[in-house]
């Protein structure tokens, strides 16, 4: 079945998606360990099927910092921008290098660390002001609760912020939670972007959540996302459905248009 958001919704910039091939090296002890491929050549086919015009790849933490399929897979497509998983010690050239091949952004995966990294750290500091200087981004992974431990830091260092899905908010207190209300304030200082994805992983009050970010900031920091190929969730969830969450989340078309695609076409591809 082909589904197509509505023309009236424009462009429409998925803002994270994975890639990767079963043959690819996994770290130890792995979140996920998925044996089968999801090729960029997929990729672009599922776009194509569901009217999305631009896709943004992100690292993702199965496979650390082993860029290459995603750097392989942005040079298929001028549709795909990308981001990386990298140790804070990366050299300049190399980030430049990559820049040019079109990431735009270093993904933290910190959730399920037993301990987070010092970002106060010297190789942090050096770390985030090489991302500043190229105006990447950082794209925070990591539990709602822990939220106000890592965003301060952060925003002192003046990097652009993504936070993933939602903040992942506290699946009992929700929009009470410290760390959902650390989130609102970093978005409010205005160099704080949230993902509007991944609510089939968050539990019953993500959609309470969504809008609640909706209602309490600038529509323009928000952007949507289908976490395809739902790795874990392969058989429960879907592209379509990735859609519909988001259609029915957000009743203001004009607004859903931005998350959809607008807010993201300026963010990764301008």
């Amino acid at each position: 079945m082909t589904f197509a958001i509505s023309p009236a919704d424009a462009v429409l910039v998925d803002a994270h998606v994975h890639v990767f091939t079963r043959d690819m090296p996994l770290v130890p002890n792995p979140r996920h360990s998925p044996d089968y491929s999801f090729t960029v050549e997929q990729l672009l086919d599922t776009m194509d099927r569901h009217g999305v015009h631009y896709a943004v790849i992100a690292a993702a933490s199965p496979w650390g910092d082993y860029n290459d399929y995603v750097l392989e897979s942005l040079g298929k497509s001028a549709r795909l921008r990308g981001t990386i998983i990298a140790d804070p010690a990366v050299e300049k050239v190399s980030l430049d290098a990559m820049h040019a091949a079109g990431m735009r952004g270093v993904r933290l995966p910190f959730i399920g660390l037993p301990e987070l990294p010092d970002l106060d750290s010297w190789n942090y500091r050096k770390f985030l002001r090489r991302l500043v200087d190229l105006d990447w981004h950082v794209h925070v992974h990591i539990e709602g609760p822990r939220l106000p431990a890592v965003l301060p830091l952060l925003e002192q260092s003046g990097v652009k912020i993504v936070i993933d899905h939602i903040g992942r908010p506290d699946p009992v207190s929700g929009t009470a939670s410290e760390g959902f209300q650390a989130m609102l304030r970093s978005v409010r200082k205005g160099r704080t972007w949230v993902k509007m994805s991944g609510a089939y992983r968050l539990g019953a009050n993500a959609r309470e959540c969504a809008q609640a970010l909706y209602r309490e900031v600038d529509v323009d920091r928000l952007m949507w996302a289908s976490d395809c190929p739902f790795v874990g969730a392969e058989s429960t969830m879907t592209y379509e459905a990735a859609i519909t969450w988001l259609e029915e989340t957000i009743p203001d078309a004009a607004d859903r248009r931005r998350i959809f695609g607008g807010n993201a076409l300026r963010f990764y591809f301008s």
